[in-house]
């Protein structure tokens, strides 16, 4: 637009002054700016200022060009360093979504082999034993008591597999309930502070979250070396956001493939973010917040 200015401007101006003496030729006094030439001498002297004013034109042009490439330059080489940016992190979440879910898929195998496996194994041994000893009526009672136990243990840890996968309550009751049986759960003894209305929340975000707490509360039974954990969560219209605090060991930290980096990324991939104040000997914070809705 401004080259276009310029162009107009500049070019007909000096045009105007060049052909001055033509158009007085003519009757016409040709007014450039604030010149009228008011005899035939002044017009012959407005041609010479007419070329420089071409000139300046000419230059002015060169110059408003040559700054437009160096800022098209710098704006392209800024442009081309956030797009190289966004694609490391995009490569480092990749690397992390694929570890965490390494780990996710390592724990629910584990889970199925120590814990419902074991019991079923124990179910078929004490058939096998009950088929052995049918003329023994007290054996037998014995035996047929041992195997429902096993069976409704295998049960119950199953059931708790299925839940660590995807709880029933988060798909039928909402985030809110969702956590509070988790916390109802947990060895730990919670309190739990929420806020707010979770029914806009998506379930990509109320499951990131869900999933987040459990994590943290887990953590804390495992490593903080407290019995106490508190909850803070805030729903809303336009997001949520959680804190899972304790006064344990502190000295958390998200590292490479671990849980908590893992959870991290979950937390970015529906548009939100974790973080963790953990100094060593003062306790732990999780904090967890993201969109109602994910950006995609």
């Amino acid at each position: 637009m401004l080259s276009l200015l310029i162009s107009f401007f500049g070019f007909i101006g000096a045009a105007a002054l060049v052909f001055s003496p033509v158009f007085w030729a003519f009757g016409i006094a040709a007014q450039v700016g604030p010149f009228t030439p008011k005899s035939v001498q002044e017009t012959f002297l407005a041609v010479p200022a007419g070329i420089a004013l071409g000139a300046v034109t000419v230059s002015s042009l060169t110059g408003v060009s040559l700054l437009r490439d160096l800022l098209l330059r710098a704006f392209s080489g800024s442009r081309d360093s956030d797009l190289l940016a966004k694609l490391e992190e995009l490569r480092s979440s990749r690397a992390s979504l694929t570890a965490a879910f390494e780990i996710e898929r390592q724990r629910i195998e584990r889970d199925l082999h120590d814990g419902a496996q074991q019991e079923l194994v124990a179910v078929v041994m004490r058939l096998g034993m009950l088929e052995a000893a049918t003329a023994d009526h007290e054996r037998t009672v014995q035996l047929a008591r041992q195997a429902q136990a096993h069976a409704e243990r295998a049960l119950e840890r199953l059931r708790e597999t299925v839940r660590d996968i995807h709880p029933r309550e988060l798909s039928d009751l909402g985030l809110i309930a969702a956590v509070r049986e988790l916390a109802a759960r947990s060895p730990l003894r919670v309190e739990l502070t929420s806020n707010g209305d979770d029914s806009q929340l998506s379930s990509p975000t109320a499951t990131a979250v869900y999933f987040t707490v459990s994590e943290a509360l887990t953590n804390i039974a495992k490593h903080a070396g407290v019995g106490t954990a508190q909850i803070d969560m805030k729903c809303a219209k336009a997001g949520v956001k959680v804190r899972v605090r304790d006064e344990g060991a502190g000295g958390a930290r998200i590292d490479a493939g671990s849980g908590l980096a893992g959870l991290r990324e979950r937390m970015r991939s529906v548009g939100g973010d974790l973080e963790i104040l953990s100094p060593a000997g003062g306790g732990t914070e999780v904090t967890a917040s993201a969109p109602s809705q994910p950006p995609w």
